[in-house]
């Protein structure tokens, strides 16, 4: 499984297995995954089972059979391709976008678009319609789970990023609970990491409220990240290039550059520093496009290109300007005319440091045959 199981683990495990074999559950597979044979799958699926119940494979074996009735129950296998109605939702509230350093999807939530009373009203007016929400939170999860291959030492489970920014916390409660524990009886672990971010003063009197739904093991993979912390903890477990633009990120949804950028590079600007960023072996006849984004920005950014031959000159590509808080990533394309270096600079007047990123891509001139 890329990891060397404990011997309590193998114990539990084979025993588990002994009780499918007694007493199969009601489906022969789970997520697309046979519950017994010789599948190199089997194993993670079941540990995950396992682990949910702290070793103990008798309550492994119900927690499983429960799962897999009520799938069968929910039609949890075909809601992937329903149509819920629910299209305003996509991309807003609830969304797939990238992966982390590590390969695991990410899912993004945006509660706080329910703050309007109309939105909110369309999702959780009555019990039919709450009922549509939860159905299509799981459709979401679905989707998730069918990027993921649960080979032993790949990619079995996903990272959640919550957004708690003007979230109606007091509305959702109950909505929230419902979606936990919908998702802790029917998905465990299958969330590797929760990462909260814009998290409010009053999150703990929330979590109050959430924290019995909870277990152990849950918690543990809890990350809370305060509004102006939000970058710096994203990019720890989330490579730039695959943050949303909006959370301080270079990526934007739908969207991709040809040709393809290099991997994001990542810097820091400490308080009261200038930091110069230089792109050299630039040819004549090149295209170059390049993505900068500073976490909070609020600092002075300018961009030149310099020749490579002695008696050329400079050009201001970018005169030297204040980036607002907020602002989004910004993009430059140049065409050089001759060999020569782009150099970016980013002065930090504040006493704050700054995580920052930036990447390009080149077009090279076409050749001459």
């Amino acid at each position: 499984m890329g990891e060397e199981l404990r011997p309590t683990e193998k114990k539990a495990l084979a025993e588990l297995k002994a009780l499918i074999a007694a007493a199969p559950p009601a489906a022969a597979a789970i997520w697309g995954v046979p519950l017994a044979g010789g599948d190199e799958r089997t194993d993670v699926v079941l540990l995950k089972f396992l682990r949910a119940r702290d070793l103990d494979p008798a309550q492994a074996h119900a927690m499983l059979s429960r799962c897999v009735a009520w799938r069968r129950d929910f039609g949890a296998d075909g809601v992937p391709e329903e149509d819920l109605g629910l299209g305003e939702l996509d991309g807003v509230v609830a969304y797939m976008h990238g992966r982390d350093r590590q390969g695991r999807p990410v899912c993004y939530n945006a509660y706080g678009a329910f703050k309007d009373a109309d939105l909110f009203d369309r999702a959780f007016g009555d019990e039919p319609r709450l009922e549509r929400f939860l159905r299509w939170r799981v459709q979401l999860m679905e989707r998730g789970l069918r990027l993921l291959h649960f080979k032993p030492g790949g990619v079995h489970s996903i990272v959640q990023v919550t957004d708690l920014r003007d979230m109606p916390n007091r509305e959702l409660r109950a909505v929230s609970a419902r979606v936990l524990s919908l998702f802790q009886d029917n998905y465990p672990e299958l969330v590797a990491r929760k990462v909260f971010i814009n998290v409010p003063w009053y999150f703990s009197l929330i979590y109050a409220v959430f924290s019995p739904f909870l277990t152990e093991r849950t918690k543990s993979k809890f990350v809370l990240a305060r509004e102006g912390a939000v970058e710096e903890t994203l990019y720890r477990f989330i490579s730039p290039e695959f943050v949303p633009a909006q959370y301080g990120g270079l990526s934007r949804p739908g969207e991709s550059l040809d040709p393809p950028p290099k991997p994001a590079s990542e810097f820091s600007v400490r308080g009261g520093e200038k930091v110069n960023l230089e792109i050299d072996g630039i040819e004549a006849g090149t295209t170059m496009t390049w993505e900068l984004v500073v976490a909070g920005w609020d600092v002075e950014y300018a961009a030149e290109y310099v020749p490579a031959a002695a008696a050329g000159y400079s050009l201001a590509i970018a005169k030297p300007r204040r980036i607002a808080a907020g602002a989004p990533p910004l993009r430059h394309t140049f065409a050089a005319s001759e060999p020569g270096r782009m150099v970016l600079s980013i002065d930090n007047s504040s006493r704050r440091r700054k995580v920052a990123a930036y990447r390009y891509s080149v077009r090279k001139p076409p050749l001459n045959l």
